[in-house]
C-alpha cells in the first residue's frame, strides 16, 4: 500500500469511528431524554417534603417516565390515585414501618453497578448502608422499625424457573447486628433438623422483634417457615408457600402460591393462610402476581401487576370476595405511615 492509500484509509476509519462515537452520545441522549420526559397522561408530581410520620400516607416507588421515575413518593393513603410528592430517593425495592425504612438502591461506578440496602430514618436520611452482593429482590421492616429484612438475588433474576440463589438478611436497627444470611439458621423440617447445600430463603414478614415468617426453598419445594431470632432456627409449617405477607393483627398470611397447569412464566395465584386453622382461601385475582403483598388495613391487600410504564399497584380484599381494582398506575413497593 503507499503512503497516500495509507493516509486515505486512516482518514476512512477515523470518519467511521467519530460517526459511531457520535451516534452512541446521540443514543445515550435519548435515553436520558426518554427517562426525563414527562409520562404522557401519568400523575402529576412535584418534589416537595416526604416523611415517614405525619398523617396517614402511601409512599411508594414511582414507576412513572420523567425526572422523578424511580424516586420515593408520597400521596394521601385515602387517594393513592392523587398528585404525588417526590424525595430525592431513589430505590429499587422499598418498605417501611414505624418512621424506619429500607430502600434497596443501584450505584453506577466506573467498574460497574452495585448495590446497597440503606436503612433510613424518619426523615429518609441513611443511617447505615450495607453492600448487597445482588439485585433486589424483597424488602420489609417489622412493626416495631427494630429489624429490617432483605432479599437479594445472586444468581439468575427470577422466581419463575429454578435457576436461581438468593440471599436474605436481617438486621436489627437497635444494634446493628447483622445476620448475612439466613442459611446461618438451623432448619426444623418435618420436626427433625435438616440441611442441604441448595436451600434458599426469601420473602421475610415480621411478626414482631423475635419472630418472622419466609419462604425456604430446597430441592423443588418452597414452604413457609417460622423464624426464631433468639434460637437462630427456622420451622417449616406447609408447603407450596412463597412471599408470605403478615396481616396487622397477626392472624392471616397472604401469599402467592404455585397453581398446577400455570404457565411456567406465569405459575402463581394469591391466596390467604388462617394461621389458627392452617385453611386456605383464593383471593379474587386470577392473574399471575410476582410479589409479596402488603396489607392496606385489616381486609385489604396491594401488590404490583405489569403496566404500560413498569408496574401498577393492584388491591383485592383479603378474604376472597370481591374483584381487583387497580388503585394507582406506575407505582410499586407501597408503605403507610401514620
Amino acid at each position: 500500500m503507499t503512503p497516500r492509500a495509507r493516509v486515505v484509509t486512516l482518514l476512512v476509519a477515523v470518519a467511521v469511528l467519530g460517526s459511531v462515537a457520535f451516534a452512541s452520545v446521540l443514543h445515550a441522549a435519548d435515553r436520558v431524554g426518554e427517562r426525563n420526559r414527562p409520562q404522557p397522561g401519568g400523575p402529576g408530581i412535584a418534589p416537595g417534603v416526604v416523611t415517614l410520620g405525619g398523617g396517614r400516607h402511601m409512599i411508594f416507588r414511582n414507576m412513572a417516565w420523567g425526572p422523578y421515575r424511580d424516586e420515593l413518593v408520597s400521596v394521601a393513603a385515602s387517594a393513592p390515585g392523587g398528585a404525588r410528592t417526590a424525595a430525592p430517593v431513589r430505590c429499587l425495592r422499598f418498605h417501611a414501618a414505624a418512621r424506619t425504612g429500607v430502600c434497596l438502591r443501584k450505584v453506577d461506578g466506573p467498574t460497574g453497578e452495585s448495590y446497597f440496602a440503606s436503612v433510613l430514618d424518619g426523615q429518609l436520611r441513611t443511617l447505615r448502608d450495607y453492600p448487597i452482593g445482588g439485585v433486589p429482590s424483597r424488602a420489609r421492616v417489622a412493626p416495631s422499625g427494630h429489624l429490617v429484612a432483605w432479599t437479594v438475588f445472586v444468581g439468575g433474576d427470577s422466581y419463575a424457573g429454578g435457576d436461581f440463589s438468593t440471599r436474605t438478611s436481617i438486621v436489627d436497627t437497635r444494634t446493628w447486628a447483622l445476620t448475612t444470611s439466613l442459611e446461618k439458621y438451623e432448619i426444623v423440617k418435618d420436626g427433625r433438623p435438616y440441611r442441604a447445600p441448595d436451600v434458599n430463603f426469601w420473602g421475610v414478614t415480621f411478626a414482631d422483634d423475635g419472630h418472622f415468617y419466609a419462604t425456604l426453598a430446597t430441592k423443588g419445594q418452597t414452604y413457609l417457615v417460622r423464624g426464631d431470632i433468639a434460637a437462630r432456627t427456622v420451622t417449616t409449617l406447609r408447603p407450596n408457600v412463597e412471599c408470605p405477607s403478615l396481616s396487622p393483627d397477626g392472624t392471616r398470611l397472604v401469599f402467592k402460591k404455585r397453581v398446577p397447569g400455570l404457565s411456567p412464566d406465569a405459575p402463581w395465584r394469591l391466596y390467604a393462610l388462617d394461621l389458627r386453622t392452617m385453611r386456605e382461601t383464593p383471593l379474587a385475582e386470577t392473574r399471575s402476581v410476582d410479589d409479596q403483598v402488603v396489607w392496606a388495613g385489616a381486609q385489604t391487600v396491594l401488590y404490583g401487576l405489569p403496566g404500560d410504564f413498569g408496574a401498577d399497584l393492584w388491591s383485592v380484599p383479603a378474604d376472597g370476595t370481591g374483584a381487583p381494582k387497580r388503585v394507582a398506575v406506575s407505582a410499586l413497593n407501597p408503605a403507610f405511615t401514620g
